[in-house]
């Protein structure tokens, strides 16, 4: 299992920008492919963006396409969000995931990671 702590949430007005850190610890990072996911009150979980172990290959949902960048950095143990442009629609509790996986696949499910961080919290104000 590989620990995950998410940083970097808080307050900002629409049209702000956010980034937010996951560090890793206990287990080889780069074996991991690592996720973003959120969750809005009253809503059910979403998926947000992914990445594969490399950092090479990237997946977003479409609410947040051209607006966020998932980037990691292995020798830090720290995967990345970067989220321009924020929206209302985007407060949320941020979580990240992460999933020992093949070299280059992007897992888009949550049932598919089993290690979870606790969860920062983004609001967005209009």
């Amino acid at each position: 299992q590989v620990q995950l702590v998410e940083s970097g949430g808080g307050l900002v007005q629409a049209g702000g920008s956010l980034r937010l850190s996951c560090a890793a610890s206990g287990r080889t990072f780069s074996n991991y492919a690592m996720a973003w996911f959120r969750q809005a009150p009253g809503k059910e979980r979403e998926f947000v963006t992914a990445i594969t172990r490399s950092g090479a290959g990237t997946f977003y949902a479409d609410p947040v396409k051209g607006r966020f960048t998932i980037s990691r950095d292995n020798a830090k143990n720290t995967v990345y969000l970067q989220m321009n442009s924020l929206k209302p629609e985007d407060t949320a509790v941020y979580y990240c995931a992460g999933r020992e996986g093949r070299s280059s696949e992007i897992y888009y499910f949550g049932y598919q990671y089993n290690n979870w961080g606790q969860g920062t919290q983004v609001t967005v104000s209009s």
